[in-house]
């Protein structure tokens, strides 16, 4: 890559992660529908792409900073006391509950999907299946929450099961084309949260998930291959997590009076196209 393609990487990065489109599938498409001689299966590029997936939950932590204060208070005065009457602290415990079975199908999954990345046509696919997969939630949604039904639930409201039940349906996003927020949102639609309630566990859930992932792959960046590509990464973090300031910023107003609707029908168009093109062999 050169420093520009990096650059460019990095705002698309700090844009589509937290847009519900997977921003690791428009990093493998965007660079081969570009023609940019990315070899996209190298492990330093997914450490690449972790950097800027850091700089991403930096600003995640800096947007909800008050959320995370009340929340690691809360978490040690629940350890201390035993109770969970702390402001934030069952919060926080259900962050735990919807982080340990993704971390768990992370460490299974993490090598198996790599060899994805290598793929136009596979992540294409996975786009348009993330595309249905929101149609479908938004769809069983509405059928769901009919006259009659009971209000929709808080966070706090929601039990541990379905925190756990929220948090594993990240493990989806480890296959470049399905968005991570897009599965946590369709799930916490389905266990009656409202989309800016479904949105905001999605981002809270996505901040400790990045930073592990994080911690996995930087290390990849300090060997000797990878020197070449350290400054990029570093600058590259920056201008992904200032883009993705502004992205949160922007879905938090959004999912106040939309949903998701409009992400779907872009992934199933920009799917489409890439399909077609991987098929006729116009993009590798």
């Amino acid at each position: 890559m050169t420093f520009l393609q990096a650059m460019a990487l990095a705002i698309l990065q700090g844009i589509s992660e937290l847009f519900p489109v997977s921003s690791l599938g428009h990093t493998v498409l965007i660079p081969a529908l570009l023609r940019w001689p990315v070899d996209r299966s190298d492990p330093t590029f997914l450490a690449f792409v972790v950097a800027l997936h850091l700089g991403t939950a930096i600003a995640l932590v800096v947007f909800y900073r008050k959320d995370w204060i009340r929340i690691a208070s809360g978490l040690v005065r629940s350890v201390i006391t035993g109770k969970l009457d702390e402001p934030g602290a069952r919060l926080g415990w259900l962050l735990v509950a919807g982080t340990i079975p993704l971390a768990i199908a992370g460490v299974f999954l993490q090598h198996p999907v790599r060899a994805m990345f290598g793929s136009s046509a596979l992540v294409a696919g996975f786009l348009i299946l993330n595309g249905l997969v929101m149609f479908f939630g938004e769809r069983l949604r509405r059928v769901e929450r009919g006259p009659g039904s009971p209000p929709p639930k808080d966070i706090e409201g929601l039990s541990f099961r379905s925190a756990a039940t929220i948090g594993l349906s990240q493990a989806a996003a480890l296959f470049p084309g399905i968005s991570r927020s897009g599965a946590s949102i369709v799930t916490g639609l389905l266990h009656d949260l409202t989309h800016d309630d479904a949105a905001r566990f999605s981002f809270l859930l996505a901040t400790p998930a990045i930073g592990a992932a994080s911690v996995l792959e930087i290390p990849r960046l300090f060997v000797p291959e990878a020197h070449g590509i350290l400054v990029e990464s570093a600058i590259g973090a920056v201008v992904a997590g200032v883009t993705a300031y502004g992205s949160v910023a922007f879905l938090t107003r959004y999912f106040h009076t939309n949903d998701l609707r409009p992400f779907g029908w872009y992934c199933l168009i920009f799917g489409g196209v890439c399909l077609v093109l991987a098929l006729t062999k116009v993009i590798a």
